[in-house]
């Protein structure tokens, strides 16, 4: 489940958030993208600054109607494939979006990404967390391990 907003918009007709603060119920990247594409979606391509900050404000709307602030990053569309790590490209360029799009739009928290086995990538949600080098942990995007639970 989650909250489902809908706007006018050709190219992204509706954005669903599925924001759980029971921690038995957040899911790693690919049954997060699986539980998108059984909706028939996708998980999210951002594609300008201006998308960021609707979803932004669209993740401030929906965290602050429930019971108090609590930390969960979200999955979104962009991770690196295991195939990128062939070329001698750098790290940074070998992301790609889930859905096939090309937008080059990048959002990255200070000295993200950092690679290695961190292969998908969450937007921050951590309201109660010290600020880092880089300000709050808060809409930035950090690379994680594809197994963990958001």
């Amino acid at each position: 489940s989650g909250q489902k907003v809908c706007y006018g918009d050709l190219k992204h007709s509706c954005y669903k958030l599925a924001y759980f603060q029971d921690l038995s119920r957040r899911v790693g990247f690919q049954e997060a993208r699986q539980a998108c594409e059984i909706d028939g979606g996708a998980l999210l391509s951002l594609e300008s600054e201006a998308e960021q900050q609707l979803v932004e404000n669209m993740l401030q709307n929906l965290t602050k109607s429930g019971s108090g602030i609590s930390d969960g990053d979200f999955w979104i569309g962009l991770w690196r494939s295991s195939d990128g790590l062939a070329t001698s490209s750098p790290c940074p360029d070998l992301y790609q979006w889930a859905d096939g799009s090309i937008s080059p739009f990048r959002n990255w928290y200070t000295d993200e990404p950092s690679c290695g086995s961190e292969a998908c990538v969450v937007m921050y949600h951590q309201p109660t967390a010290n600020p880092g080098l880089g300000g709050p942990y808060l809409y930035q995007w950090n690379d994680d391990r594809c197994n963990m639970k958001h």
